[in-house]
């Protein structure tokens, strides 16, 4: 959603932090993406009228919360006649208002609220091009310009999918929730689907002219860390969040120095972040405590660990790895792994 140019900067950095919790909340509500984006916009609007002259609130998070609520129930009374619906929704909104302070914080349940808001991004009724552009515009806080900056697409490309996403949603009256059983494994899939798309563009573009975009990187790797605090419980979450951590620790040794492609087996390993290669190594670690066979996430985490952890090409652990491809083989078949 986009900042004005020129916004004090401690607003924009707020809001940075704020927006995917304050729609995931107003999503809740109003079982509305677009309206609930909408509504969060109305609450930027008056922060960024009021705070450079009141300040910013010790609260920032429950302001804008409040203020959008306001705005809510405004909308459902003014739609009301038209569903009664909306007079039900308009009084959850009112008790829920009256019982919130204006410096309070977001609900309590915004985990549940964040997740639902994730699930109902990555819905598989959209198409990928979609999930990924609504996914970096509702969770990843990105303005159009920026998603469009990141994949190389025109502007009112990105803005046409963000806005046909929307409304195939509410044609498909896909509800906000967090869903459970058999369900919730398909549309988990989905999810780390996207985050994974994310990462693939900017680790190994598929456009322009550089081999890597680290801030889609970075991007993937803010949703995925998101999505194994929500889910700490879900092995191939965390086997994603690993294979994303490793494989970003390696991407300044990726490219030379005229910006040509650097093989694996030939990057300067002292350039490997380490940080980035402790988290991912502790995430898989995770992944295998919790138990169950390995999915493919956690697969790939695995071998890309066996790099990770070898200090020179020549300590790869290649029989290791090669089990480890005929696993990855088993679960999805592909000439690559094969190869």
């Amino acid at each position: 959603m986009p900042i004005a140019s020129g916004a004090h900067p401690a607003i924009e950095a707020i809001w940075r932090i704020e927006s995917a919790r304050l729609i995931a909340g107003l999503a809740r509500i109003v079982g509305d993406i677009g309206t609930a984006e909408e509504l969060a916009q109305d609450a930027l609007v008056a922060a960024l009228e009021q705070w450079p002259t009141s300040g910013v609130p010790e609260r920032p998070g429950g302001w804008l919360m409040a203020t959008a609520r306001h705005r809510a129930t405004d909308l459902i009374r003014r739609r009301k006649t038209l569903e009664r619906k909306y007079e039900e929704l308009g009084r959850e909104v009112e008790r829920e208002q009256d019982s919130t302070d204006l410096d309070t914080t977001l609900d309590e349940d915004v985990g549940d609220d964040l997740l639902g808001l994730i699930f109902m991004a990555c819905h598989p009724v959209l198409s990928k091009d979609a999930r990924v552009a609504l996914t970096l515009r509702v969770l990843g806080g990105l303005t159009t310009e920026e998603i469009a900056r990141g994949f190389l697409v025109p502007v009112s490309s990105i803005a046409q999918r963000i806005v046909r996403a929307k409304r195939t949603l509410a044609e498909a009256h896909v509800r906000f929730e967090v869903p459970g059983g058999a369900e919730r494994v398909a549309r988990l899939a989905s999810v780390l689907e996207v985050i994974y798309l994310i990462f693939n563009e900017g680790y190994s573009a598929t456009a322009g002219e550089d081999w890597v975009r680290p801030a889609l990187c970075e991007d993937a790797l803010r949703l995925g860390r998101i999505l194994a605090e929500l889910t700490p419980t879900e092995p191939e979450v965390h086997g994603l969040v690993a294979l994303m951590e490793i494989h970003a620790s390696r991407l300044h040794a990726r490219v030379g120095p005229s910006g040509e492609p650097v093989l694996l087996l030939d990057q300067d390993r002292t350039r490997w972040d380490r940080l980035l290669i402790r988290r991912g190594l502790a995430a898989l670690e995770r992944a295998e405590r919790l138990g169950g066979a390995m999915g493919p996430y956690a697969l790939q985490a695995a071998i890309a660990a066996c790099h990770a952890r070898a200090t020179t090409a020549a300590e790869t652990d290649w029989p290791r790895i090669v089990a480890l491809y005929d696993a990855v083989a088993e679960l999805a078949p592909s000439p690559v792994v094969e190869l």
